[in-house]
């Protein structure tokens, strides 16, 4: 019998890099990137997404390409919407079409950050930027579509790798004596790695026979557990840097959101409930200090 073949769009970024190497052991991936042949794609052009997923006929689509410029988002809103909300909706009917599940991820910053605990999968949505409008958006056209879909949302990821908060507290921190990190926004860091590793084990106990994930279909939480603020996470990171690297940060000064504007609102609060995850799944991420610990080494370690 032929090897699955398992698509993985956005193969290049932080979590699709990981995803690829989660996801091996369950079929042949193909690692779709955008510009870069074979397997080659751009969200911005939704319309010839289809003859990506009639060429390949994967057995299961896993999207982890999106428009993440959070703050560009608000002088980009129609690109966003394009790539994190249309472009999705088409690849929802592929999958349909196809009779192939679906594997999405989206934020936090569905929600305006007005809660005092965490928000569970069916809280009230209102995102306070165009960024969360294009998410939130693209959840909709799924959910709302035929398509065998999972959508998780997720907060925070980083990676050693790729565009993140980690790289850039390192690349601060080697160029300036004390950093000064928002400390009024509280959520919960996700390591990639351990996000990849979630989805291969959901896809494992799920499988590939459509009914299955219908039964399961829906939004699921998914962040590595505890939670802190953007400056209780660089004062971590700083905490793990050998004493021998070049880093002169070693303090982090703590402000707050009025003290850095930025042209996107964030919520003050977006920790999310993975009870549904926990229950359905039987399925945890570790607490994220002890997922850092484990990204940290691998950077150390080249």
């Amino acid at each position: 019998m032929a090897e699955r073949r398992l698509l993985v769009l956005g193969a290049n970024g932080q979590l699709g890099y990981e995803l690829c190497r989660a996801l091996a052991p369950l079929g042949e991936v193909l690692a779709a990137t955008r510009g870069s042949l074979p397997q080659s794609f751009d969200l911005a052009q939704p319309d010839k997404l289809a003859a990506l997923v009639a060429h390949t006929r994967p057995a299961l689509i896993v999207n982890a390409a999106a428009y993440t410029a959070v703050d560009r988002a608000e002088s980009e809103a129609t690109l966003a919407e394009t790539i994190n909300a249309r472009a999705v909706g088409v690849l929802g009917e592929c999958a349909a079409r196809l009779g192939v599940p679906l594997v999405h991820y989206s934020t936090d910053y569905v929600f305006d950050g007005r809660a005092n605990s965490p928000y569970a999968e069916d809280a009230p949505t209102a995102p306070l930027n165009a960024y969360g409008r294009s998410k939130l958006a693209g959840e909709r056209a799924l959910l709302e579509g035929p398509a065998a879909c999972l959508v998780l949302r997720t907060s925070w990821v980083y990676a050693a790798r790729g565009q993140n908060f980690l790289r850039t507290v390192l690349r601060l921190a080697r160029s300036q004596p004390t950093l000064r990190i928002v400390d009024d926004q509280h959520g919960a860091p996700t390591w990639a790695r351990s996000l990849a590793d979630l989805t291969a084990l959901m896809v494992y106990r799920l499988g590939f026979d459509t009914a299955s994930w219908q039964a399961h279909r829906g939004v699921y939480h998914a962040t590595n557990g505890g939670n802190t603020t953007w400056c209780g996470f660089a004062r971590a990171i700083l905490e793990r840097v050998p004493a021998d690297d070049d880093v002169i940060a070693r303090a982090v000064a703590a402000i707050g959101s009025a003290d850095y504007p930025t042209p996107a609102a964030r919520p003050r609060y977006s920790l999310l409930d993975n009870g549904k995850l926990r229950e359905t799944f039987d399925l945890t991420l570790e607490p994220w200090e002890y997922a850092l610990d484990k990204c940290m080494r691998d950077i150390a370690g080249g």
